[in-house]
């Protein structure tokens, strides 16, 4: 049996952290077997290195080795993927095509992201995992394969499970042994480790000098909750390597290159708004609408001074302005509407009757619907003052809390409506 070192050397392995090393030692111990495994840890801290220690130390090292990330596979073809399909078997199917299980009999096949299977191909692993049996798509002939099945998740499988998104049964069948991974944040000791390890890769791929850090960076360093663990501490160490032209960091030049605030705490959502919430929605409302009225009140008068005084420019450019006020972007359909109005009420004194007595009726028309808009808003504020005063036998104070105003506020309707 090999030893952790020489596992850590051959894959490329950087770290001395307990959890890890014992990781690995599980995955040493379960390779020879056909156990089927399923790693976990958060994403990007190396969970696909453990699949191919496992494969690679087990009597199918020299079958195929097939990683497929089950995530970025559509939900319509990854059946076709996995399993194969039959020719004709559905609409592109124009040949026969063997499926990941079909080609990798007698190896390993690594399903990355397995919580992200559709609940039917869930079905259709489970019968792999419990005789080996499949049958292809648009096939109804049993097939059978020997593969070795090793899945990985980043997700709460638990959590999936509560929520009928993963079978228990399939979760059971993939976690005869569960591998989980560290996450960067855990490891400290081996942060900077990991960052020399990149620094000096990135040195010669790049063909440039190792950076390297101050004593005052190397707090800054271990400090940070890596959320993209591994994989974010990569590219940190890559984004300073090729931008840096002074090769020795010290904490302040570091810091630029780590993400500021903390995405990994949780955010507090509110379920339900407090009663307050929706008394100041009520106000901005009214007064949007009393704004509006405002400036359709100016509109009016425009309009009016434009046909009196027909082309004249300064009228012109306020109505113009006016509505771009109400309207706002100048690209907006109700925008280019309103213009055409000013066409059409920008007449010379000397045009037609017909075409002056049209465009006073078109804004009559308006000054109409404007007034029966605004009669309409007075009945409905009239009713709902009603009906808060009547469901509270008038008392004044129930009633205003109900409408969301204040109870003085109520006491001027009141006496403005004559209630």
């Amino acid at each position: 049996m090999e030893s952790i070192q020489s596992i850590k050397q051959r894959f490329g392995i950087i770290g001395n952290d307990p959890t890890l090393n014992r990781a690995i030692e599980k995955t040493i111990q379960v390779a020879p077997t056909d156990i089927s495994v399923l790693v976990t840890g958060e994403s990007g801290v190396g969970k696909e290195s453990i699949p191919k220690i496992i494969h690679s130390l087990s009597h199918r090292k020299h079958g195929k080795y097939i990683a497929v990330n089950c995530g970025a596979i559509p939900e319509g073809t990854i059946d076709s993927e996995l399993f194969g399909h039959e020719k004709g078997a559905f609409t592109g199917a124009t040949a026969t095509r063997n499926g990941y299980f079909e080609v990798a009999d007698g190896g390993t096949i690594f399903l990355d992201e397995v919580g992200e299977l559709p609940l039917t191909t869930q079905v259709r692993l489970l019968r792999v995992l419990e005789n080996g049996e499949f049958l292809k798509v648009g096939s109804s002939k049993v097939q059978k394969t020997d593969v070795r099945i090793v899945a990985a998740t980043n997700v709460n499988m638990f959590d999936a499970i509560k929520k009928e998104k993963f079978r228990e049964d399939l979760y059971y069948r993939l976690s005869t042994v569960e591998i989980n991974l560290p996450a960067l944040r855990e490891r400290k000791e081996d942060i900077h480790l990991l960052f020399r390890k990149f620094a000096s890769d990135f040195a010669l791929k790049y063909k440039m000098p190792t950076i390297k850090l101050t004593e005052d960076a190397i707090p800054v360093l271990l400090k940070f909750r890596w959320a993209g663990n591994i994989r974010q501490l990569r590219n940190v160490a890559e984004q300073v390597s090729v931008l840096e032209q002074n090769r020795t960091i010290d904490a302040l030049k570091l810091q630029e290159y780590l993400p500021t605030g903390s995405p990994n705490l949780p955010a507090v959502i509110k379920n339900t708004k407090a009663e307050s919430d929706f008394s100041n929605e009520r106000e901005i409302l009214y007064k949007v609408l009393f704004d509006m009225k405002a400036d359709l009140n100016d509109l009016k008068k425009l309009t009016m001074e434009l046909m009196k005084n027909g082309n004249d420019t300064e009228v012109q450019e306020k109505n113009e302005g006016l509505i771009q006020k109400i309207y706002g972007d100048e690209e907006d359909a109700d925008f280019e509407d309103a213009k055409e109005d000013l066409k059409l009420l920008s007449l010379p004194q000397n045009a037609n009757p017909e075409t002056i007595q049209d465009a006073t009726d078109k804004y009559h028309f308006a000054e109409e619907i404007e007034e029966e808009e605004t009669l309409s808003l007075h009945d409905k504020e009239l009713e709902l003052i009603k009906k808060s005063l009547e469901r509270h036998q008038g008392k004044r104070k129930l009633a205003a809390a109900e409408l969301g105003i204040s109870e003085r506020t109520l006491y001027r309707k009141i006496k403005q409506f004559d209630l």
